[in-house]
């Protein structure tokens, strides 16, 4: 990025409890940039205008989380990342020198940074994504381009998932959706991800028995102090287990990077953020 700008922020509401400021900070402070990094909790019917005002006060760049991304896709519409366009939402915001915004969506190749950190099988893998909505949405192609044999997609809807499944359609790694009593029983997938929120309530997706090959990952893309429901499950099931504090600190690594053009190494951030649950 060649702007001279250097006031950053996270667009969302509720904002509050947002890790990226102290994210940010860490990355500053360990590659010697200087910036700042604030949240702000823009009106859920203003979010247009309040980034409008961002960037007319001075701000280089944006990360945007929940309800905004949709918004932030139409607002970058003239110019969004092939990750963008395919996860159909943007998290990632930026202002060109010549006033042009941007658009990307990090939280893909976040979550594939995050696998490799945990040796996660990917080249050949069979791959089941649990859930049908914007963050399955937003992992897909990432999960292709890391060399994954098949994807399938479950959902408490089924149409759903086979909706995203057909968009992905025009890939040469076959993706197949359906509902969750359509998955076969003993299949035994390699990677299981997470992508549903029923770890907010403390649930779980209904997966079948042996839904586990010898040696898989199971990957929640939420996150928290404890094992989610998911992770009990699969941890029980014999499956190796993960949460997703290690996606949100890669993602805004890779949104660091296309800000300011320097790659922060995302493993100590990680260690000290975990430390503090």
């Amino acid at each position: 990025m060649s702007s001279t700008r250097s006031r950053y922020a996270v667009f969302g509401n509720p904002v509050g409890h947002s890790k990226s400021p102290w994210i940010h900070a860490r990355f500053a402070a360990q590659t010697g940039q200087q910036l700042s990094y604030e949240a702000i909790c823009a009106p859920v019917d203003g979010f247009p205008g309040a980034v409008r005002a961002f960037f007319e006060n001075g701000g280089a760049g944006a990360n945007v989380t929940v309800p905004f991304k949709l918004q932030a896709y139409e607002l970058a519409a003239a110019d969004l990342s092939p990750r963008a366009r395919a996860a159909g939402a943007v998290n990632t915001l930026w202002l060109d020198a010549a006033g042009l915004l941007h658009g990307c969506n990090t939280d893909g190749v976040g979550l594939v940074a995050d696998l490799r950190r945990l040796d996660a099988p990917l080249a050949g893998a069979r791959v089941l994504v649990a859930g049908a909505g914007g963050a399955a949405r937003g992992i897909l192609l990432p999960l292709i381009e890391a060399g994954c044999r098949s994807l399938h997609i479950a959902n408490r809807t089924p149409e759903r998932a086979r909706e995203l499944a057909a968009a992905f359609g025009q890939h040469d790694v076959p993706v197949h959706g359906g509902g969750y009593a359509e998955l076969p029983a003993g299949h035994g997938w390699d990677l299981v991800l997470n992508a549903t929120a029923s770890s907010l309530e403390d649930a779980a997706p209904p997966l079948p028995a042996g839904a586990y090959a010898p040696g898989a990952l199971a990957y929640d893309l939420m996150y928290g102090a404890r094992p989610t429901r998911f992770m009990r499950q699969a941890g029980e099931a014999g499956a190796r287990t993960a949460d997703g504090l290690g996606m949100l600190v890669a993602q805004a690594a890779e949104s660091f990077f296309i800000w300011r053009g320097v790659r922060p190494d995302a493993a100590p951030v990680l260690a000290e953020l975990r430390s503090t649950f």
